[in-house]
Parts: structure tokens; sequence; C-alpha cells
């Protein structure tokens, strides 16, 4: 149960994380911001910095922390190898007249040898 909504927290933080990280100001951005190429940005010059920046680590710890409990839950269902029981015979629960029959066996074609070509 607890798995199920972990799984949801986690996509949803993944789809928020990726669009904040696009939100951001790249680093080589600044020349460009002297030839006014950001006069027109949502948070102002210096203020999406840093609300963005604190999102974003929050945002990572967490994608982090829900990633660490989905890993640690999932070794908690395995119960044994998928070699396991597999000597045992498959009981079928069709009666035995429905039962599927075997295929008939099916003759090889006879098929000629291969010959290296001749040398002239």
């Amino acid at each position: 149960m607890y798995v199920s909504i972990v799984i949801a927290i986690h996509i949803v933080v993944c789809v928020v994380l990726v669009v904040i990280i696009l939100l951001q100001q790249g680093k080589g951005a600044d020349v460009g911001a002297v030839f006014g190429g950001s006069s027109s940005t949502v948070f102002g010059a210096s203020g999406a910095g840093n609300a963005l920046t604190k999102t974003t680590w929050a945002l990572a710890v967490a994608f982090f922390a829900t990633s660490i409990f989905l890993a640690y839950s999932s070794t908690e269902r395995v119960t044994g190898s998928i070699f396991t029981g597999a000597s045992a015979p498959v009981k079928s629960s069709l009666p035995s007249s429905a039962a599927p029959k075997a295929p008939l066996p099916v003759a090889p074609v006879p098929v000629a040898p291969l010959t290296a070509p001749q040398k002239k």
C-alpha cells in the first residue's frame, strides 16, 4: 500500500524536477544578458536563481529519498529465485479428455550437402 503512494510521489517529483531544471538559467547566459536578452524574465534578474535553486535541492532530496525507499522495498518482496520449483510438474486444471494432444512429429527434410567450389 505504501509503495503505491511512494511511486506516485516519485513520479510527480520527477516531472516537477525536470520542469524546474528546464526553467533555470544556464551559467553561460550571463553574456547574453549584456545585450538585453534576459530583460523579460519572470522572476527578475537575481530572484530566480535563489528560489529555483532551493526548490531544485528540495526536489532532488525527495527524489533520492523515494528512490532509496523504493529500492529497499523491492528487496523486501523477493522471496526466491525464478528457478525455484522449476523441476516440479505442472498440474493442469483441464480434465484429461480436454487436455491438448501432443503435436505429431515432423519428418526431416533432406538437404543436399554443401560442397566446396572446385579450383580450375
